[in-house]
């Protein structure tokens, strides 16, 4: 009887590690850190610029940007705006220059927008191994187009289960660091 309660006791000690490590596993899995964002009135005018592209994978900035007016426009923000596809040089051989948002800028400039978006793709693959697990890391920042000053920001990584995809993890990513510029 002495040896069944010690087991009992042993399994439940067992069970409680277990639970505490999956939950410390699973905490480390996304990392955001996200800053207070102005207050946003309705209506105001907001663009999405070129977002960097730092990865080794073609176009992902491109990508981030698709995802992020996506979410912006289903979040809320009716006004938005997308700058001309010829200020944004990244092609599939070619990176994006930091030039591409300094004349995106000044183009939202002559179109009155009050705000807009920003930011780099640090990160945005499969990992190497077994499961090839997608991870994506992204910055993003809100820029007050009259000013130039950033208004707003955040940085975030993240990864997924084997099986999930890759736009599917920077959806969720970009949907948590932009989450202070849809609520409201």
């Amino acid at each position: 009887m002495n040896m069944n309660k010690q087991n009992r006791r042993m399994t439940r000690w067992m069970a409680w590690c277990g639970a505490l490590g999956a939950a410390l596993w699973l905490a480390g899995c996304a990392v955001t850190d996200v800053g207070r964002a102005p207050q946003i009135a309705r209506g105001e005018t907001m663009a999405v610029l070129p977002i960097a592209n730092y990865t080794e994978t073609p176009q992902a900035g491109l990508r981030a940007e698709a995802i992020a007016e996506s979410l912006l426009k289903t979040g809320g923000v009716t006004n938005l705006k997308r700058y001309p596809a010829s200020l944004n040089p990244e092609t599939l051989f070619e990176p994006a220059e930091r030039e591409a948002v300094a004349k995106a800028l000044e183009w939202a400039r002559g179109e009155k927008v009050r705000y807009a978006l920003t930011g780099a793709v640090q990160e945005w693959r499969y990992k190497v191994g077994v499961d090839g697990e997608p991870a994506v890391g992204i910055s993003l920042q809100l820029i007050d187009v009259a000013s130039g000053d950033v208004v707003w920001s955040a940085t975030g990584s993240d990864s997924g289960w084997s099986r999930a995809s890759l736009s599917g993890t920077a959806q969720k990513l970009l949907r948590r660091l932009l989450a202070p510029l849809t609520q409201g």
